[in-house]
């Protein structure tokens, strides 16, 4: 980006997440510094997938915050709910999609060395870490509608993970309904809008100042490198399908390796700070001497925070596989 474009841009995302208190001031640090590392991609569409995703992430927390927060309980025995993201979880988010912004980068540097004229514009069936980039922002984006709208359906969430798909209480790691699902594939498809809006593709019948045609002059379904309408929407459909599993590899990783605390007294799920483990021992002790907290799915090897790093790597390394798989790259060119 432009230094006249990131700089106030950044500047005034980091402004709106400290007037509307989203972060903590660690957060605040980690977020700026993540913007920095964004903007200086000469690309602009990766700040944007960065702004959209904290916008929209912002607004869905937001709806009928007052209904969710009687929905769950925090460990620290109040009302549940979002409050404000520390820098892990700006971090657990982001930080996949900050170092492949950076291979990139360096890419792009290493062609313009050498004289490449198409670093200017994205071929088609090329840069893979293009694609880890965006399946990234996909996939966080679809997991944070999800669980964000997921827990005001009116039906009763069924954990994934579970033999029989039993009933579970609203917040359950691993709980699903169809409108979290569904809102899940719509988080993911507004990062992939922004994607196909923002991304230079490379048009078909693109000319050099010379007026010769390059190589990737003829769309890509037909053999070329060219973005047509086709090959853009069915770059539209694959991100948002492939974020919208991404929520649901979240919900499979939550259901298995996080555990699920029920306060006994409430039948409400305990909610950690800051996305970390919920104790089950300590101060909630009834009279009788045994805690009023229970596991009720999961194994506590992981907490939230780990569960969204892990989910966004798999997603973003599944990604790019995938997509080497069908434009028969070689993995390798990551670091070429």
């Amino acid at each position: 980006m432009h230094p006249y474009i990131a700089v106030p841009a950044t500047a005034a995302l980091v402004w709106r997440a400290y007037s509307r208190n989203s972060l903590t001031p660690a957060g605040l640090v980690v977020a700026a510094l993540t913007a920095v590392v964004h903007a200086i991609h000469p690309w602009s569409v990766f700040f944007a997938l960065l702004v959209v995703f904290f916008l929209t992430g912002t607004a869905v927390t937001k709806v009928k915050h007052d209904i969710k927060a009687g929905l769950t309980l925090s460990s620290t025995g109040s009302s549940g709910g979002e409050t404000r993201r520390t820098h892990v979880q700006v971090l657990a988010n982001s930080v996949v999609a900050s170092l492949l912004i950076l291979l990139h980068y360096r890419q792009l540097l290493l062609r313009d060395k050498r004289g490449d004229a198409s670093q200017g514009c994205w071929p088609y069936a090329s840069d893979i870490l293009v694609v880890g980039i965006v399946s990234n922002y996909a996939a966080v984006a679809a997991d944070t509608f999800s669980s964000e709208l997921g827990i005001l359906s009116r039906d009763r969430p069924r954990l994934l993970t579970s033999w029989n798909f039993r009933q579970v209480p609203p917040g359950t790691n691993g709980g699903i309904t169809l409108l979290g699902v569904s809102a899940g594939f719509l988080g993911a498809s507004a990062i992939a809008l922004t994607s196909v809006l923002l991304l230079p593709f490379c048009p078909i019948g693109l000319t050099s100042r010379t007026g010769k045609l390059f190589d990737y002059n003829q769309p890509g379904f037909e053999g070329g490198s060219g973005w047509g309408l086709w090959e853009k929407a069915a770059w539209v459909l694959a991100v948002s399908f492939w974020g919208g599993l991404g929520s649901l590899l979240d919900s499979a990783l939550g259901g298995w390796l996080q555990a699920s605390v029920i306060d006994e007294r409430t039948g409400k799920v305990v909610e950690g700070s800051g996305g970390k483990k919920v104790l089950l021992i300590g101060s909630h002790i009834k009279k009788d001497g045994n805690s009023s907290r229970r596991v009720g799915s999961g194994i506590n090897l992981l907490d939230n925070n780990a569960v969204n790093l892990l989910m966004a790597f798999v997603m973003s390394v599944g990604g790019m596989i995938v997509a080497a798989y069908v434009w028969e790259l070689p993995l390798a060119t990551i670091l070429q």
